[in-house]
C-alpha cells in the first residue's frame, strides 16, 4: 500500500496558501457535468453537500437517519474551537496547533493540523454569518470558555446545545440546495458497498431503509463523512445508529484504515445505572469551568451524602494532580485519574463507579441564575436521567467510550488510499493524533466540509473527464449488488436463538473489559481469542426477524454488528502491537507513575492497515511516518 501524505512544501504557516494556489481548478460550467457523492448528513457531510452544490457540482448525499437534522453531531454539546483571541489572553493559530499536537500526544500530522487551526477563525465568522446563535456578551461579543487541554478561552458555544445550532446552520444552507435542485437527497438510505472500477471509486451500493430496495449511484467521486466507530463497545454516548459499515466497507475495497486503537475515553459521562442499558449519556466537558471534580479521602466516607463530607476530608485530585489545568485537564489524563480514584476503592455510587462533579463553589461565587444561563439545558438533562438536582447535589461522573480518533487513512487533500474516494471529519484518522481535545470535532467538521474539501476535490476532479461517469449497468456495479444482497441473505438465513442486540453486547463487554480505558498484552490477547469465537457464534446462532426487501431495523442492525465484529478484532489487534500508551490508547506495562509512556523510536507513526482479503486473514500492517518540525517531540505534561 502506498502512502505518499502529499505534504505541500514550504513553512508550516505557508503550505495551505501554497496548496490551494497549486491546485488544479475546475471552471464554473465544467462543474455542473461532474457528480459527487456524499455519504453521511452531519457537519463535515453536510457542510460538504451544500459547499460543493454551491459552487455548481451536481451533489446526491446519502444518510440512514430520518432527516439530515438527525446527524449524531446534533449531540454536541460544549463548544467549537476557534483561534479568535477575543479575550487578549494570548491565544493565536499557532497556539492552538501547538496546543492540538500535544493533546494528541504527538501522534498526528503537523501539517493537517496547522490548516484546521488556520481556517477555525473562518468557521465562526461563517457560522454566525448562517444565523447560528453563538452565545454573547452584554456587550454584543462573542463569548467565550475554555476547554480541556488549553489555557486560553476560545471555545464558542450555545449553551449547552452548540452541536444542535450549528447543525441547523449546516442543515439550512444543505436544505437551500436541496429546494434550488442541487442536492439530490437520499434520508433513510444506507450504503452497503464503495463500487471500484479501474483502480477508483465510481460509485456506491445502498439499501433504502423503508423498503429494502438494493440500488446502484455513480459518481465521479465520492465522499465518506459518517462519523465514528465507538458503538463497537455497545455501551457509549453516540446514537444507537452510529456504525462502523460505510469505512469498514471501504476498508474491505482496499482503503486503509489507520490507528483503530485510539479510542477517546469522555471523563463526564453519566455512569452505568443496570444491566439493561443500551447507551449512555454525555455531560459537556464545559461544565469542568465552573464544576470542581472530587472524591473523599477515606474510603469509610463514600457512603455520606456529599453534603456531610468536610472540605479538609474532599480530595480535589485534578486539581492535585495538575495544578496548571487542573480540572481541564485533557480528556484522556482525566479519565485515568477517575478511574485511578475508583480502582482505590473511593469511587462513589453504586458500585463504587462515579466520582463528584460538584458546582457548590460556582453558584456560590456567580449565583444560580449565572449557571443556569451557561448550563440550563445540561442540568435538567441530568435531573429527568438520575432524579438528582445537580444545584443542590454534585453530579456524578464516570468516564465512557465516546469519540474515535483512528478512521480511514487520508492524505493532505482528505483523498484515502483510493482514488477518488474522499473522507471527512470523525471518519478519517487526521487531526486528533492519540486524542482529540475538547471541541475540536466541530471544528474538523466543519473545517472538512465547509474550506478544505471545495479546493481538493476540485484538484481531483481537474483530471477526471466529465464524460467519465460509470454506468450503474456496468459489471463492477452488478458484481458489487451482487455481493451485497448475498451478505444480506447470509444474515437472513440464521435458524439460531440470539438477537443481534445480546451478542453486540457480548462484543461490546469483551471490548471494554479489555480493550477500554486500560490495555494490556494479556488483555489484548484474551480479547483477539474471544472475538474470533463471538463472530463464528454470531453467524451460526443468530437470529434475525422479518424480511429482506421490506423494513427491518433487525436486519439493518445485524450488518451493522456483523461489521463491529470484524472490526473489533481489527482494533484489538492494532493495539496489540502498539506497544505504548499514548493519549486514549494506554498500556498499562508503559507507564511511568500512572502516566503514559510513548516509544517515539518505534512508534512515531501512523499505523495503516490494509485488508488481507477475508475477516480471519490477518491483515497487513503499513506505517506513516511522522515528521514533528515545528513542535518539538517531548513528554506531555499538565502538572
Amino acid at each position: 500500500m502506498k502512502l505518499d501524505a502529499r505534504i505541500p512544501n514550504g513553512p508550516i504557516e505557508e503550505k495551505w496558501s501554497n496548496a490551494k494556489f497549486e491546485m488544479k481548478l475546475v471552471n464554473p460550467a465544467n462543474k455542473r457535468k461532474y457528480k459527487v457523492i456524499v455519504v453521511g448528513s452531519g457537519l463535515a457531510g453536510g457542510a460538504a453537500a451544500a459547499t460543493l452544490a454551491e459552487l455548481g457540482y451536481d451533489v446526491a448525499c446519502f444518510c440512514f437517519q430520518d432527516s439530515p437534522r438527525r446527524a449524531h453531531s446534533i449531540a454536541a454539546q460544549g463548544g467549537i474551537n476557534a483561534a479568535k483571541n477575543y479575550q487578549n489572553d494570548g491565544d493565536s493559530v499557532h497556539r492552538l496547533f501547538y496546543d492540538t499536537v500535544k493533546g494528541g500526544d504527538f501522534r498526528s500530522r503537523e501539517a493537517n493540523v496547522h490548516r484546521r487551526a488556520e481556517v477555525s477563525v473562518n468557521i465562526i465568522d461563517q457560522c454566525t454569518a448562517m444565523g447560528v446563535p453563538v452565545a454573547r456578551e452584554y456587550g454584543g461579543t462573542l463569548a467565550n470558555r475554555r476547554f480541556g487541554g488549553a489555557q486560553v478561552s476560545r471555545t464558542f458555544y450555545a449553551r449547552g446545545q452548540t452541536g444542535q445550532q450549528l447543525l441547523l446552520g449546516v442543515y439550512s444552507a444543505l436544505q437551500r440546495q436541496i429546494g434550488a435542485g442541487k442536492v439530490k437527497m437520499f434520508s433513510r438510505t444506507e450504503m452497503l458497498d464503495v463500487v471500484m472500477d479501474n483502480g477508483r471509486a465510481v460509485g456506491i451500493v445502498v439499501r433504502d431503509l423503508v423498503t429494502g430496495t438494493i440500488s446502484s449511484h455513480a459518481a465521479h467521486a465520492v465522499i465518506l463523512a459518517t462519523g465514528g466507530y465507538g458503538n463497537v463497545f455497545y455501551l457509549s454516548p453516540n446514537a444507537k445508529g452510529s456504525n462502523v459499515t460505510e469505512t469498514y466497507r471501504a476498508y474491505k475495497r482496499g482503503a486503509g484504515f489507520a490507528n483503530p486503537c485510539y479510542t477517546q475515553i469522555h471523563p463526564t459521562c453519566i455512569p452505568v445505572s443496570g444491566d439493561y442499558q443500551s447507551k449512555l449519556t454525555l455531560m459537556s466537558e464545559s461544565l469542568r469551568n465552573d464544576g470542581r471534580v472530587w472524591v473523599p479521602k477515606k474510603k469509610e466516607d463514600i457512603a455520606k451524602h456529599p453534603d456531610q463530607i468536610a472540605e479538609s476530608d474532599r480530595d480535589y485530585y485534578l486539581e492535585r494532580k495538575y495544578p496548571s489545568f487542573g480540572n481541564l485537564a485533557p480528556r484522556d489524563i482525566s479519565s485515568r485519574a477517575a478511574k485511578e480514584q475508583c480502582d482505590d476503592g473511593r469511587g462513589v455510587g453504586p458500585g463504587g463507579r462515579g466520582v463528584y462533579l460538584d458546582f457548590r463553589d460556582g453558584i456560590k461565587r456567580d449565583g444560580a441564575d449565572k449557571i443556569r444561563e451557561k448550563y440550563g439545558n445540561l442540568f435538567d438533562m441530568y435531573e429527568r436521567i438520575t432524579g438528582e438536582d445537580p444545584y443542590k447535589v454534585p453530579m456524578r461522573i464516570y468516564p465512557a467510550v465516546h469519540y474515535a480518533m483512528g478512521g480511514l487513512w487520508v492524505d493532505y487533500q482528505l483523498q484515502t488510499t483510493i482514488p477518488g474516494l474522499f473522507c471527512l471529519g470523525e471518519a478519517n484518522f487526521s487531526d486528533h493524533g492519540a486524542n482529540r481535545l475538547g471541541a475540536s470535532a466541530l471544528m474538523q467538521g466543519l473545517a472538512d466540509g465547509y474550506f478544505v474539501i471545495p479546493y481538493t476535490l476540485g484538484n481531483y476532479l481537474a483530471g477526471v473527464p466529465a464524460t467519465s461517469l460509470a454506468d450503474v449497468n456496468s459489471a463492477a456495479f452488478k458484481t458489487s449488488e451482487t455481493e451485497v444482497r448475498a451478505r444480506l441473505d447470509k444474515l437472513m438465513s440464521g435458524t439460531g436463538k440470539r438477537s443481534v442486540e445480546s451478542l453486540w453486547k457480548e462484543l461490546g463487554h469483551i471490548m471494554w473489559e479489555n480493550c477500554g480505558m486500560a490495555r494490556s498484552k494479556e488483555s489484548l490477547e484474551k480479547a483477539l481469542a474471544e472475538i474470533p469465537r463471538l463472530r463464528e457464534e454470531f453467524w451460526r446462532d443468530l437470529s434475525v426477524i422479518g424480511e429482506r426487501d421490506s423494513f427491518n431495523q433487525s436486519l439493518e442492525k445485524a450488518g451493522r454488528v456483523a461489521d463491529f465484529m470484524e472490526f473489533g478484532e481489527l482494533l484489538c489487534r492494532d493495539a496489540l502491537i502498539r506497544e505504548e500508551s499514548c493519549g486514549g490508547h494506554f498500556r498499562v506495562e508503559h507507564q511511568v507513575e500512572g502516566e503514559a509512556k510513548r516509544d517515539d523510536e518505534r512508534f512515531c507513526h501512523a499505523a495503516v492497515w490494509e485488508y488481507a482479503g477475508s475477516a480471519d486473514a490477518t491483515p497487513i500492517r503499513n506505517v506513516e511516518p511522522l515528521v514533528f518540525e515545528n513542535v518539538k517531540l517531548a513528554t506531555r505534561s499538565y502538572k
